[in-house]
């Protein structure tokens, strides 16, 4: 909101030596905030002075164009010039080349003389064109920079001036005024308006105030006016959409009559441009009272007024020439021909005032902020109106409105008041708050005593009574956000000062330290890190392909459980995720497309596991706390999060330099991954051989945890590496890392080491090719009894004397006692008991 200093002079006590600056300090004692300050003088300077056409020369050029030779005085007549700058004539009549043609001799019009300044640091001085020596500018609008119109110079009696020549012509259109301007939070509609901004200033200042609303006298013997028909409940949401709608009538308006200076300079500083008067004067009382209103081209009207909810298939041409499709939910004002304007957003094009409207009809009305605020989205259509409307308008403001723009009509354009006045509908007025007295020191630590209290809250507008220990506070017409006992404790706390209220910390509580689980996640990420993967984040929203691919390793015809989003960022991205992988996947390939080979990924977060119920049928009230029953029924319908943590890696480690070949990743390192992860949390992970649609059919393994599957690791299928771009081998792992940590003991205890020297021994099987290396290994693990201390498979071999369907196996054992040091004799008793237990359950014969 941007104030014109002038203006806000008009209703404050404001200091006439004071800068918007300092008026802007003021503001921010109560809350408002300050955005910047709007002076013309910072890109004007003078002379500019007014001047009288005395001669006026054609002269047609070589190019085709007319330029106008003109003498122009800038004094007053029998005066001599007592500017010295250099090209300023002493004789006060300057020489000047103009290339406009709307204006004749004995016009009054606006010469930057030789030392002035415009816009864009544009600096006027005598120079030689078109054969003559020019010393100053004729300006029109749009090089002073208050205007666009650039069709031709400013003609000062267009504005239905007719100064002396050499008058001060910045002075004389309000260049020397300034404005501050503030941001306006959303709760606070009334500060789009002088009137609320004057008021704020008081507050601020203590400073007393004069309500323009007040020195309105609105016409008590007014007679009916236009039918008005209020039939505008909402059919989606039967809201209400207009409480109020007043017309006012005046004739016999001047629709060229000049908007005055002191108008269009106010109207400019607020960051409006002056369109015509009846226009310009509709502006005037919206940023002066806060009401928006409306003039209409009486004559264009057909019958009465209809505030109603849009027809389905209905039009409008809205005053930016636009056509717009209307929803059933668009609150429209119609007459009998259709509709004419969207309801505080923007009128239609068919009723508009032009340069033939002689007699108009003004609206002022109170509409619903939700109804306006969804029209002004739908249609994309931001204006002055809505951003007030949708804010909340004093609803007391209509008929006051309504008249101010008839009385400004008559006075500045001829009008006539026709003396017609229809209003219907009742004004919706704030409802009482029951206050206690010593709620605003709970809430801010201010001991504000009951007097202070009430003395605040009538400042604002408020009626205080007593109701036994408390105080119930009407709040103000104009202050629709006070509904709850805390706002009106917000404006005691901002009105007596918010420096009041002590600043002391509250001291924490003691901290209990992280949970077991998150303990346990941080130790996991950590680990991870270190051992040189990089964390990354990725949405959780993916296509039903991918969660149907990588969310479960059989590939089958049946759907796969998912939660679809009702509102989805994009189509092709409609359900929660049930597994990682495909994130972390997409983070890969744009991390390889962007030249990036060696890499190693990680990713933890939720996946979202439908249950047989998915939601709850009602939704609970609120103001009451749910049965039992209903809290169950909610929590049975929330689908299963648990967290998951998955792994990628591709290219070499370490990366490849030159005479030094890197180690090319592959499914290895995506199981060791997944073993980290485990030996992070203390439990033993099983590796089987395993099968996933995703993954490469005979370099996957399953990853079980008490003979539970908790994930897989391996190489991507060759085709799914392809489908997706991404670099050759990519290996992958995940796992339920919610299962793990459930799994993790709270406590892990040191294991005893024996101070006596192990023995190994090594011994190498022949088995079928088709015996995991892990059951052999588990095979030969409990053959050994307790003596074995570990077993490391470091061979595989099938080929030349080996029988066709066959692999040779070589494991070293390491044995060791606790309390003695081991014969050889009993580490080959303990060998022996292993290779035995395996024969037996696997057919294996030693090599």
């Amino acid at each position: 909101m941007r104030i014109p200093l002038t203006w806000i002079r008009e209703y404050t006590q404001f200091p006439a030596e004071a800068t918007a600056e300092d008026l802007m300090a003021e503001l921010v004692k109560v809350g408002l905030e300050e955005e910047d300050v709007h002076r013309p003088t910072d890109e004007l300077a003078g002379p500019i002075v007014v001047g009288e056409v005395l001669e006026k020369i054609p002269e047609p050029q070589s190019n085709g164009k007319t330029i106008n030779w003109c003498q122009v005085r800038v004094v007053p007549e029998g005066e001599s010039q007592t500017l010295t700058h250099e090209g300023i004539d002493p004789s006060g009549v300057q020489g000047i080349v103009c290339g406009a043609h709307n204006f004749e001799v004995g016009d009054k019009v606006v010469v930057t003389l030789p030392g002035a300044v415009l816009p864009r640091d544009f600096r006027i001085a005598a120079r030689k064109t078109y054969g003559h020596v020019s010393a100053g500018m004729i300006a029109s609008v749009r090089e002073l920079g208050i205007g666009e119109d650039h069709d031709g110079i400013l003609v000062l009696s267009t504005l239905g001036l007719d100064p002396e020549p050499g008058t001060d012509a910045m002075e004389l259109l309000g260049l020397y005024d300034s404005a501050a301007e503030i941001n306006v939070t959303p709760d606070r509609g009334y500060a789009f308006s002088l009137r609320g901004i004057a008021r704020e200033y008081s507050h601020a200042t203590g400073t007393p105030f004069i309500d323009p609303a007040e020195q309105i006298q609105t016409d008590a013997a007014a007679g009916p006016g236009l039918e008005i028909t209020l039939n505008d409940q909402d059919p989606i949401y039967g809201v209400q959409g207009c409480s109020r709608f007043v017309t006012r009538k005046v004739t016999g308006i001047d629709p060229q009559a000049p908007t005055p200076p002191w108008m269009a300079s106010r109207l400019r500083l607020a960051g409006m441009r002056s369109i015509s008067i009846a226009v310009d004067v509709s502006n005037y009382v919206m940023l002066e009272l806060g009401q928006p209103n409306h003039c209409y081209d009486a004559a264009k009207l057909d019958g009465g007024i209809q505030v109603r909810r849009a027809a389905a298939g209905e039009k409008l041409v809205t005053l930016d020439e636009k056509e717009r499709s209307l929803h059933v939910e668009d609150l429209v004002i119609a007459d009998q021909a259709g509709p004419v304007g969207i309801a505080g957003v923007m009128g239609g094009a068919r009723t508009e005032v032009d340069d033939t409207t002689s007699a108009v009809i003004v609206e002022a009305a109170h509409f619903d902020p939700i109804s306006v605020s969804r029209s002004k989205r739908r249609h994309k259509l931001p204006s002055e109106a809505s951003k007030r409307f949708e804010r909340g308008v004093d609803p007391l403001l209509a008929p006051l409105a309504a008249q101010r723009v008839v009385d400004l009509l008559v006075e500045l354009a001829g009008g006539t008041d026709a003396g017609e006045l229809s209003d219907a509908g009742a004004p919706v007025l704030p409802e009482p708050i029951l206050l206690e007295p010593a709620l605003p020191e709970k809430l801010t630590g201010v001991s504000y005593t009951e007097e202070q209290i009430q003395q605040t809250l009538i400042a604002i507008g408020a009626e205080v009574t007593q109701s036994g220990d408390q105080l119930l506070v009407t709040p103000p017409s104009w202050r629709p956000d006070l509904t709850i006992p805390a706002a009106l404790v917000e404006e005691i706390a901002r009105l007596v000062g918010y420096d009041q209220i002590p600043s002391r910390l509250p001291v924490p509580p003691a901290g209990r330290g992280f949970s077991f689980s998150q303990q346990r996640r941080r130790s996991v990420y950590s680990g991870l890190a270190a051992a040189g993967f990089t964390e990354v984040l990725s949405y959780p929203f993916y296509s039903e392909t991918a969660n149907a691919r990588f969310g479960r390793p059989e590939e089958t015809e049946a759907p796969l459980p998912m939660l679809r989003l009702a509102n989805p960022i994009a189509s092709q991205q409609s359900t929660l995720r049930t597994t990682v992988l495909p994130g972390l996947l997409e983070a890969l390939r744009r991390n390889v497309s962007r030249g990036f080979t060696d890499l190693a990924l990680f990713e933890a977060g939720m996946v979202f596991l439908p249950k047989a119920q998915l939601g709850s049928a009602t939704i609970p009230g609120l103001g009451a706390h749910p049965g039992e029953d209903v809290l169950a029924d909610l929590d049975a319908g929330i689908p299963d999060q648990p967290l998951h943590i998955a792994a990628v890696l591709c290219g070499s480690e370490p990366a490849e330099l030159p005479g030094a070949a890197g180690r090319r990743r592959d499914w290895a390192d995506a199981i060791d991954a997944a073993e980290k992860v485990a030996d992070l949390l203390r439990v033993q992970l099983e590796v089987v051989q395993g099968r996933h649609q995703a993954f490469h059919p005979g370099r996957t393994a399953e990853l079980r945890l008490s003979g539970t599957r908790v994930g897989h690791a391996g190489e991507l299928h060759p085709k799914v590496i392809e489908e997706l771009d991404l670099p050759a081998r990519t290996s992958v792992m995940e796992l339920d890392l919610s299962a793990l940590i459930s799994a993790a003991p709270e406590q892990v205890s040191a294991a005893a080491f024996s101070t006596f020297p192990p023995t190994t021994q090594d011994v190498s099987l022949i088995v079928a090719q088709t015996l995991p290396a892990a059951t052999l290994e588990a095979t030969l693990a409990e053959g050994a009894g307790p003596l074995l201390e570990g077993i490391e498979l470091f061979d595989v071999y099938a080929g030349e004397h080996i029988e066709t369907g066959h692999k040779s196996l070589a494991y070293a054992l390491r044995f060791r006692a606790e309390d003695r040091t081991l014969t050889a004799e009993e580490a080959s008793e303990a060998r022996a008991s292993a290779v035995a237990l395996a024969s037996e359950r696997h057919g294996a014969v030693q090599r």
